[in-house]
């Protein structure tokens, strides 16, 4: 339980760094702007096509009686458009940190540079950390995605679907959510995908703890976009709490599992 609030301080943590820092944060707005017009454009599409989707894909049901046909598809648009809400919530972050790379790179840079320490550089081109972050990116949504079918296939499950089904969507929605956001601090100190995945399995709680607050943070329109900049500085000084000695942690991980790496260069 530690770890959770462990985690859940770094949130706040960035958010309070991007509040000391107003340039930053407004630099840091820009690329969740421009994601969220293209989003908002996409979910308000879903919104007015769902019905039409599930009355194209249940035929089946054509000859039912009322009140069970308006139940089956107005339970399957509701689900849809759910998917589809989790599915933003997932790729919202991959996206905006692809389009907002320089962004986020040099906002890293710098929580590092006033927290003191190493500033760890990657020293690749600028095209090259780009095929990198889609790669590993588009490796992080297919898992995301999976995950995404199967809770909603287990959404039709009484009790449990509406229930249980929901609270194991929001943790997975912030993991992959920190995943994301750890991965631009962590990719600059030579972290590959792999590594990084392994690391934060190591510390779930601690992810968790900073995920799931987001997450929750992101199903609010607009939230999303004026969060990102504290986000991605949170997560870098959970990134430096990650990789730190044992002995560097803070007092209040005492007794939890140290960090299986404190620099990876492969």
């Amino acid at each position: 339980m530690r770890d959770l609030g462990a985690g859940f301080s770094y949130l706040v943590k960035g958010q309070s760094w991007v509040a000391r820092h107003g340039r930053w944060f407004g630099f840091g707005l820009i690329p969740g702007l421009i994601t969220l017009v293209v989003y908002a454009g996409a979910l308000i599409g879903l919104g007015y096509g769902a019905d039409d989707l599930v009355v194209w894909a249940t035929p089946f049901a054509d000859d039912w009686s009322s009140p069970w046909i308006g139940l089956l598809r107005t339970t399957l648009t509701v689900l849809v458009f759910a998917l589809g809400l989790f599915l933003a919530v997932i790729t919202f972050t991959a996206v905006t940190l692809l389009v907002g790379q320089p962004f986020y790179e040099s906002l890293s840079e710098e929580v590092d540079r006033t927290e003191g320490g190493e500033v760890p550089e990657s020293g690749l081109p600028l095209w090259r950390e780009l095929w990198i972050s889609a790669r590993d990116s588009i490796r992080i949504l297919v898992r995301a995605t999976l995950y995404a079918v199967l809770l909603f296939a287990l959404g039709f499950v009484p009790v449990v679907g509406q229930t249980v089904v929901p609270v194991i969507g929001f943790c997975v929605t912030g993991y992959f959510l920190a995943e994301e956001l750890t991965a631009v601090a962590l990719q600059r100190r030579g972290m590959v995908l792999a590594d990084r995945l392994v690391l934060l399995r190591g510390r779930r709680m601690l992810v968790l703890g900073f995920g799931v607050p987001l997450g929750l943070a992101f199903l609010v329109p607009f939230v999303a976009v004026f969060l990102m900049p504290g986000a991605v500085a949170g997560a870098t000084l959970l990134a430096r709490h990650l990789v730190a000695p044992p002995a560097d942690n803070e007092e209040g991980d005492e007794g939890a599992s140290p960090s299986p790496y404190s620099l990876n260069t492969d």
